[in-house]
């Protein structure tokens, strides 16, 4: 299983799991409470950092923040934030 997160207006954001097995997503996501994703997991054609920790879709919609941990950045995502459908209106 792989999970695709599309903000309410953007392209896809996150593809999870990349670099770990679902299993490890999962875990890390329930510890914190949210998804969390890593580098390898974010789309940067459509993701901005900002300076303030703040992660936003490529429009400026809010998505959560990156909190580094001892493994890297950790970007942990609003689920509120997101439509959880492609733009296009394709199921997934």
């Amino acid at each position: 299983m792989i999970i695709h997160i599309y903000p309410s207006s953007s392209p896809i954001s996150y593809i999870a799991p990349r670099g770990r097995t679902m299993d490890e997503f999962l875990k890390e996501s329930r510890n914190h409470g949210w998804p969390s994703f890593r580098d390898q997991e974010t789309n940067w054609d459509n993701v901005r950092v900002l300076s303030n920790g703040e992660t936003v879709s490529i429009d400026g919609t809010h998505l959560g923040h990156n909190l580094p941990d001892g493994k890297g950045s950790r970007y942990c995502i609003n689920l509120v934030c997101v439509a959880g459908r492609p733009t296009d209106g394709k199921e997934l």
